[in-house]
């Protein structure tokens, strides 16, 4: 039992269990998944009396989504610190350099701007927008992925060459 716990479990397992989070959380607690309205939750806790109006609103009601970003920072440690064989650095080595640094603020800053740009991060859109039917999910998924691609083999080889 320790030794399937311990290695990575398959797709087959992850996805669904994955997958079936989606209408629990919205049957037993009537939330939508996502994780980028818990950054603007935490930055109006640590502002409280700001007058910019996209933080000054109450908070209280989503500390919830905090406690789930949480959960899924603490998850990962766990899982990877104490469930695993072989845990995986934070960090591939490449981004300890100062090119690496500035690709991960700039990558940071982008992820944040596209986030808000399109209401949404690809956790709430592709896993929760989908599963709802969402055209306008549907449309941001794909977005993600062409972005991505375009990133990962065009752009990035430009910065990360040793």
């Amino acid at each position: 039992m320790v030794d399937a716990i311990m290695r990575p479990w398959p797709w087959w397992i992850v996805g669904p269990l994955l997958g079936l989070m989606v209408p629990l959380l919205l049957v037993f607690a009537g939330k939508n998944f996502g994780i980028s309205g818990s950054f603007r939750d935490f930055a109006a806790i640590c502002t409280p009396r700001t007058k910019i109006s996209y933080l000054n609103y109450d908070w209280r009601k989503n500390a919830w989504k905090i406690f789930l970003a949480g959960g899924v920072v603490l998850g990962g440690f766990i899982g990877n610190h104490l469930l695993s064989y072989e845990p995986v650095p934070f960090l591939p080595e490449m981004y300890y350099s100062a090119t690496g640094v500035i690709v991960l603020v700039i990558g940071g800053i982008l992820v944040g701007f596209g986030t808000r740009y399109a209401d949404g991060c690809t956790s709430g859109h592709s896993i929760m927008g989908m599963s709802s039917l969402q055209v306008t999910s549907l449309i941001a998924t794909i977005c993600f992925f062409i972005g991505g691609l375009i990133m990962t083999w065009l752009i990035m080889p430009l910065f990360l060459t040793g």
